[in-house]
């Protein structure tokens, strides 16, 4: 059984689900009337101690404080291996860091013309944004590319400034 949790951060309400297994999904925060967006079949609850310590660290990040998600336990068992390895490849950049669609193809081993296409397949899928940090894939030439989550490419600038990454001609404020 799936369940969810909705919060609130200084973005906006963010939700997140889990089972037995680990965490399943994470939405990025939003306007409250999507938080919910891609939960189907999850069950509201209160989120237990674990789930709790996850929640309190998203807020926390969202907050401005360097957070890593690396450690965190996730289910996965629905997505096809490569875009696994994909995830499993972006989990190690970290806080700060970012890399290219075709870096990130390379890291994985896929050199086929395709393959940045393919990660951005798996970023814009991503069930768990944040915790699988594909806010950190930028497009060659390190320009801010494209990004799926409410507030769109917005949302990912604001995302990259907390961790105190610039692109192009954004503004250093926050």
């Amino acid at each position: 059984m799936t369940h969810y949790h909705v919060f609130e951060t200084t973005l906006g309400f963010a939700a997140i689900a889990w089972n037995d297994a680990g965490v399943t999904r994470f939405n990025l925060p939003g306007p409250k009337e999507t938080a919910t967006n891609r939960l189907a079949g999850a069950t509201l609850a209160d989120p237990p101690p674990h789930i709790a310590a996850i929640v309190d660290r998203a807020l926390r990040y969202f907050a401005g404080e360097r957070i890593d998600f690396d450690a965190i336990g996730l289910d996965l068992s629905h997505v096809e291996p490569f875009r696994r390895a994909i995830y499993d490849a972006l989990r190690k950049v970290g806080f700060g860091e970012t890399v290219t669609y075709g870096e990130l193809a390379k890291r994985v081993g896929a050199n086929e013309p395709q393959a940045a296409q393919d990660v951005g397949v798996a970023m814009a899928r991503n069930p768990v944004p944040l915790i699988i940090p594909c806010h950190r894939v930028l497009a060659a030439g390190g320009k801010l590319g494209g990004f799926s989550a409410p507030g769109r490419t917005e949302t990912k600038q604001k995302m990259l400034a907390l961790e105190g990454v610039f692109v192009g001609n954004q503004p250093r404020l926050l």
